[in-house]
């Protein structure tokens, strides 16, 4: 992907004067907006640093786009992995016996398939990267409307934002615990942060070869960790909740452990628009359930290991009463002589997070720039340091409060992803799959329409749809601050996921039939 930066600079270039980013047959132009020179000439020095990637979120065209290797295929799987085997997955594991009070059998089994299907949905939302040469939202536009897309973009930018937040906190206890305490949490916050804004700002090259690395040290010292603590992992944890209270923390659980891989959705095609429209989609689609299910699958277990010998290992439950962060690095208590290679291999863990932060921060950025026009003549790299900036003041100002963030958070951010992916999977399967037999009805994708709000859909069908949705997700959803009425009538599960994409599932066929026939797209 390295030899595609001049491309990026000539389209980001353009894009930052506002011209018609999308030289393509039928496309619109792009209203003028006015830059002062000065401006401009600052905004080219800029782009012209060596390996800085300037594209935005123009389309990459097909001549564009890096021929198609072997080696493409596996860097898909590579990029998700070194992602994901990061110490905030780890942590979301540890919830399982610590927060729902489930035994170390059961949190096991609702995390490994709570992770088959959320890494179904974002590796089926990855192939339209390479096929489109587009960025999730706004391939979302051919699905949910021009303007319905920007409520999609909105919410996954917070998203991002959110787990910005939360790999910060997490990268900042460990780095806080190696210390001895001597390192104040707020200064483990900055440096994830500016670790991260670094790799960002000089966007897709960097970043594919940062990923490519960075999972090495981090497998080996998640071995060294299971090596370590191994030995005080509870495999016989039985479960503290009994009868319907027992299904309701199941199925929590396991909603929680999906929504974290399909958080990765409305994100997931931004990384793939160099690859030519020549790319097989069902490998795309292998690859990446491949590289997210496995990264997450091996961090979760581990975390509830961690978690299931807090109750017999009176030093890890100390280590939890500070910090999830803490506990992590009592897990290398194993290793002798304690002390500097343990915390050696915390600092290396801590750094993971990194890994897990940089793909989030460079989506946020570019859903700054799909908002709307204005925002889309600020260059990405400045956007990065808008992200950056936000979630280190939630981190900072939420660091005491982590496991609330993950228990409310991410179930909540899971809520809005499956309906979204519940209304891509229809569109495609039942009105864009089979252009022959009714012209009308059904047809394929024309992707130079991606700007030109008259040739996109209109978008009612999904907004109602998506709108209902949420009102199922509401009824349904089992939070701290609030319990829906169908939650509580089933002993308290979180059942707002499954009631949000059924609500919308059923609802927008017929409403987007009534939308094909009364406008024809």
């Amino acid at each position: 992907m390295d030899h595609s930066a001049d491309v990026e600079k000539t389209a980001g270039t353009v894009e930052i004067l506002s011209r018609s980013s999308s030289a393509e047959k039928g496309s619109e132009p792009v209203a003028s907006i006015p830059i002062p020179p000065k401006l401009v000439r600052w905004n080219q020095r800029i782009e012209n640093l060596s390996g800085l990637e300037a594209r935005g979120i123009t389309r990459v065209l097909p001549d564009q786009r890096h021929a198609a290797s072997a080696f493409g295929y596996i860097q898909m799987a590579l990029l998700w992995f070194s992602a994901n085997i990061s110490a905030n997955n780890l942590a979301v594991g540890m919830l399982g016996p610590l927060l729902f009070e489930l035994g170390f059998l059961d949190s096991a089994m609702c995390s490994v398939f709570g992770i088959f299907v959320g890494s179904a949905a974002t590796a089926y939302m990855s192939i339209w990267g390479a096929q489109s040469g587009n960025r999730t939202m706004i391939v979302a536009r051919y699905f949910m409307g021009y303007w319905p897309a920007k409520i999609a973009c909105f919410l996954n930018m917070v998203l991002m934002v959110g787990y910005g937040t939360i790999d910060c906190i997490i990268g900042g206890q460990i780095l806080s615990a190696v210390s001895g305490g001597s390192m104040s949490l707020i200064v483990g916050i900055v440096i994830v942060a500016l670790v991260s804004w670094l790799v960002a700002v000089f966007g897709m090259s960097i970043f594919h070869v940062y990923e490519r690395w960075a999972w090495i040290p981090q497998l080996i010292v998640l071995f060294i960790l299971i090596g370590s603590a191994g030995p005080s992992f509870n495999a016989s944890l039985p479960n503290a909740v009994q009868g319907s209270a027992r299904t309701a923390s199941r199925l929590s659980f396991f909603s929680l452990q999906l929504s974290v891989p399909v958080s990765w959705a409305a994100a997931a095609s931004d990384f793939y628009v160099y690859y030519p429209e020549s790319t097989k989609r069902p490998l795309v689609f292998l690859m990446t359930f491949t590289g997210l299910s496995l990264a997450f699958i091996l961090v979760n277990l581990i975390g509830i290991g961690l978690a299931s010998g807090v109750a017999t290992n009176p030093a890890w439950e100390a280590a939890n009463d500070v910090s999830s962060g803490a506990l992590i690095l009592a897990g290398f208590d194993g290793l002798l002589p304690r002390g500097g290679f343990g915390k050696f291999c915390g600092v290396i863990v801590a750094l993971g997070v990194i890994s897990n932060n940089i793909p989030g921060t460079y989506a946020a950025a570019l859903g700054c720039q799909v908002l709307g026009r204005y925002g889309k003549i600020v260059p990405r790299y400045l956007w990065v340091c808008v992200v950056v900036l936000v979630y280190f003041i939630c981190a900072a100002a939420g660091r005491d409060h982590l496991y609330a963030i993950f228990q409310n958070f991410l179930a909540l951010m899971g809520y809005w992803v499956m309906i979204f992916v519940a209304i891509v999977v229809e569109e495609h399967l039942l009105f864009r799959r089979r252009r022959g037999r009714s012209p009308r009805l059904l047809r394929g994708f024309d992707w130079t329409a991606w700007e030109d709000q008259k040739r996109l859909p209109l978008g009612i069908a999904a907004l109602i749809a998506f709108l209902v949705g949420w009102a199922g997700a509401i009824v349904g959803m089992h939070q701290t601050w609030y319990v829906g009425p169908v939650a509580e009538s089933v002993g308290g599960a979180d059942i707002g996921t499954w009631l949000g994409v059924a609500f919308a599932g059923v609802l927008f066929p017929p409403l987007r039939f009534l939308e094909l026939k009364k406008f024809g797209r």
